[in-house]
Order: structure tokens, then sequence, then C-alpha cells
């Protein structure tokens, strides 16, 4: 079985009885592990010294088996990617399903943000070759060049490869040409929902058009014939952000979760 790892920031899993059967069953199975993260100060969108230095413990302490399946939340803790991969000691291509590029300079030199940690992979982790962004909304790929452009750093942009959500029709031809530069086995996975439409899921970020069938569809070409260092994923809606309908947006998140459980349980590259 993978190593699963929820870590919860906001109570937002409390609404959701499939999160709520995992919890309960971290209790016995070594192989769930459920970190209440309600009290880490310092985690909302930014993430300072201290909370990275409680959040790099509960990663360590699942031990040596640290690479699975992670949950965390809405998207404002999507730089949670970053600690984790953090972990990983090989070289990998980074894979990230995301409405947004995550790419943003930051304005305060080592601050990790929700909208920068992309960066902050290619600027300090040795290991990671290239990095694919799926479901980028178009306008935002040419504000993150003109942005980076503007702070001395697109040079980075040549270990970028974004698939716009235009071309969200055809994404497996333009995966086969960026994971082949340069060729390595072993893939990480991070997934924000917002990158799916608002029939799919309830986020708490503007929303792309992906659907579930093309998500699933690309990560099982994704995890053929590779190894798979790790699957994060987002993208819950904020609990203090309102919807018409939080019952309907609860009960759509929970089946999303269930269904994306299930797929990456089944994928047998999972370190």
């Amino acid at each position: 079985m993978s190593i699963i790892t929820i870590q919860d920031f906001t109570g937002v899993y409390a609404e959701q009885p499939f999160m709520q059967k995992l919890r309960e069953s971290a209790a016995t199975d070594k192989n769930i592990h459920w970190f209440d993260c309600t009290q880490v100060d310092g985690t909302d969108c930014y993430c300072d010294d201290e909370a990275q230095a409680i959040l790099r413990q509960q990663i360590e302490s699942v031990g040596n088996n640290s690479f699975g399946i992670h949950f965390f939340d809405n998207g404002n803790y999507h730089y949670m990617s970053k600690l984790w991969t953090d972990q990983v000691q090989e070289p990998f291509n980074l894979v990230v399903f995301d409405h947004h590029p995550d790419m943003q300079p930051p304005r305060f030199e080592g601050i990790l943000s929700c909208g920068g940690w992309i960066k902050e992979v290619l600027d300090h982790n040795k290991f990671v070759q290239n990095v694919t962004v799926i479901g980028v909304a178009d306008h935002l790929v040419e504000e993150i060049r003109e942005d980076l452009s503007q702070a001395n750093a697109a040079e980075i942009l040549n270990r970028v490869n974004f698939i716009h959500e235009s071309e969200l029709e055809s994404i497996t031809p333009h995966l086969k040409g960026t994971l082949c530069r340069p060729h390595t086995p072993s893939l990480y996975i991070s997934i924000d929902k917002d990158a799916l439409s608002t029939a799919e899921a309830a986020t708490n970020w503007d929303q792309g058009s992906l659907t579930f069938k093309q998500l699933t569809a690309t990560l099982t070409h994704l995890a053929q014939n590779r190894k798979i260092l790790g699957i994060d994923i987002c993208g819950e809606r904020a609990r203090d952000m309102g919807f018409e309908d939080t019952t309907a947006a609860d009960a759509l998140n929970n089946a999303l979760n269930e269904k994306l459980f299930r797929l990456l349980t089944g994928f047998h590259g999972i370190q």
C-alpha cells in the first residue's frame, strides 16, 4: 500500500466523510499519517521559518517511506509541494496541475509562498530537471513571463513547459516532448484541483476547465514505465469562503478526493 499523509491546516476535511475515514484509520494503520496543522501559525499563503521547521519535522517523522500520496488542504498551502520535494534525493521531473503558474518572484527574499513555490524549487532543488505545468490560464503564462523578465529571472523558464488551458484537448503530445528533456524515469506530481472545472471541484481560487477524465488519462499516461516519487493533492474550499451551497461543495470535493485516492493508490510506480 502507498504511504498516505494528510496535513490538515483549516479543518476543512471535517466536512468530508471519506477523509474522516482516513483520519480514523490513521490511529491503527501505519501507512496513514494524519497531522493536525490548525494550530501552526504562519502558514496561510506564506510559510514562515518557524512554521517550515514544524512542517519539516512532520514530513521527516513519516520516515524513510516519506514518499507517497499527500493531501494538504486548500491552494493556500500549495507550497507544501516544495517542502515535500526537498526530500527527493535523485534526479526528477516535476509535473504540476494548476490553473496558476505559481512562479511569482518573492516580494521579500526567502519567503516561501503558494504563489511562488515552483520558482523556489527551480532555484534551490539541485535534483529537479524540468517542470511541466498543466492547465495554466493562457493570460497568466504571459504575465509570469513578463514578471520574471522584470526580475531578471527569465532564464529559469528554459526548464519550464506550460501546457496552456487552451491546449488541454491535446495534453499527451506536449508531455512526450517535455518529459524526455533530459530523460529521467522519475516523476513528482503535484495537483491543485483549481485546474479542474467547477463541475469537478470547489476551490478557493479561480478555476480552469480540466475534466476529471482528462486528469485521469494524463495521470495514467505519466505513470506508465516511470517511477512516481510522490503525488500531492491540494485545492479544497476555504472554510471562510462562502459558497451558495457549502454542503454541495463539500460533497463534490469529498467524491473527488475519494476518486483520486482510488486512482492513485492503484499506481504501482509510487515510491
